[in-house]
């Protein structure tokens, strides 16, 4: 049950990390991920981020509580699916935006 709740604490503190990049504060983002993003693009690229953030967040969050609410095999398969893929698939968002605003990962 605990690791339920810190798996849904993580997801809690992700969200306003999401919030606050799809605004275009991107300061949370590392310094050098951030090197090359200029005026013009930083509110798509902060979108982006942000959107990437939140997917990981609602992942982590939606298998967390259905976790703790349904105490089945099946529904630990499939939580774990769920946050496998929105981990994906938020992590697949965030490359974007680093490869297409900032010209690469490093």
């Amino acid at each position: 049950m605990s690791e339920h709740i810190t798996i849904f604490v993580l997801g809690i503190l992700l969200l306003p990390l999401g919030i606050m990049n799809i605004k275009g504060n991107i300061s949370s983002i590392h310094w050098y991920n951030r090197t090359r993003i200029t005026e013009e693009t930083r509110p798509k690229y902060g979108k982006l981020m942000g959107i990437g953030t939140l997917v990981v967040a609602g992942g982590l969050i939606l298998s967390a509580v259905l976790n703790m609410l349904v105490k089945m095999n099946v529904v630990v398969v499939i939580s774990g699916a769920i946050t496998l893929i929105t981990v994906i698939v938020g992590v697949l968002i965030m490359l974007y935006a680093q490869f297409k605003y900032n010209k690469g990962i490093f």
